[in-house]
């Protein structure tokens, strides 16, 4: 009886082992399975911005959209179906993200070389991370072994995906909401760095914000007016939109971030310092940028037996 009863504490210590194992990512997840896999996401993403700069920004930010609305599960990139609305038209995403093309792409790709392995979650945090590299900005170990979700949350990302307009309170708030830090808020926001913005997403600052440098406010009201031309870019970083470095931050000191929630980070005493170290070390906000990355991805990823591998990104192999 005594050997029996260990043997079954024995049996249970190694199921809950073997769940804590095959819930953790791991940088060779598709060693195996997969071992082409980060050459065919990179080659994509290379010959994506060979043709438009600005994808880059758009790939990063899907990753970002991805996993604020219930964890790295590729549920921003769903159509809408019989059973649910997907996130693709909640306000923050609504005729703003962009790049799902190329995530088509690089799933065709790999359905062809190693079907029904690698996820298209995976592909947003490997995309992400090529992006931000072959513009100019740093690289990191993206942890993989996520699976793809069955649904997507409309709601959810109305509420949790920091609006353009957000406070500081706002933002820290979102962001304590996925576990991450102040200082994660901070680093990430860097990614602004890179990309452009639509006139209605800035429009506020520019006619309605008193902490905006006043000559950087009249030299965008003549391309954003109050009304009309919502959809004209600006460049998140005005000197170098195409290029991933810190001058995102020394922006912020002189009052000229194109959107009121990055304003936001230099109004905050307590971000403050944090942003004069980004501005002054381009090295210790590369590093911490690449930390908060993989902090971000680590989202209440989907592993094990949960979700499925979509076998094409934007439905799900279940029948609605």
């Amino acid at each position: 009886m005594a050997a029996l009863f260990n043997l079954q504490i024995i049996c249970t210590f190694l199921i809950i082992f073997s769940v804590t194992i095959q819930a953790q990512l791991s940088p060779d997840y598709y060693s195996y399975s997969c071992p082409e896999a980060l050459d065919i996401v990179n080659n994509v993403v290379i010959e994506a911005l060979t043709n438009e700069t600005r994808l880059g920004a758009s790939l990063l930010r899907l990753h970002f959209h991805d996993c604020f609305v219930n964890g790295c599960d590729a549920s921003v990139l769903l159509d809408d179906n019989g059973t649910f609305i997907g996130e693709k038209t909640a306000f923050p995403n609504n005729n703003s993200l962009r790049g799902f093309h190329v995530v088509d792409v690089i799933k065709a790709q790999l359905e062809k070389a190693c079907p029904n392995v690698v996820s298209c979650a995976d592909i947003l945090a490997i995309a992400a991370r090529d992006s931000v590299f072959h513009l100019g900005g740093p690289t990191w170990e993206v942890q993989l072994g996520r699976r793809d979700s069955t649904t997507a949350n409309r709601t959810a990302a109305n509420l949790l995906i920091p609006a353009p307009s957000s406070n500081i309170t706002v933002l820290t708030s979102n962001f304590a909401n996925v576990g991450l830090t102040f200082e994660d808020l901070v680093a990430l926001s860097g990614a602004h760095t890179i990309g452009f913005a639509r006139c209605a997403t800035f429009r506020q600052r520019i006619y309605g914000d008193f902490d905006i440098s006043p000559s950087f406010a009249e030299s965008l009201r003549s391309k954003c007016p109050r009304e009309g031309n919502d959809t004209v870019l600006q460049g998140l970083d005005l000197k170098t939109p195409s290029h991933f470095d810190n001058l995102y931050y020394k922006n912020l000191l002189v009052k000229k971030g194109l959107l009121h929630s990055d304003q936001e980070i230099y109004n905050s005493n307590k971000a403050d310092p944090i942003v004069r170290k980004f501005s002054r070390d381009v090295t210790k906000f590369y590093n911490s940028f690449s930390k908060a990355m993989i902090k971000m991805g680590d989202i209440t990823p989907l592993t094990g037996t949960n979700g499925e591998i979509r076998r094409h990104c934007r439905r799900s192999n279940k029948k609605p």
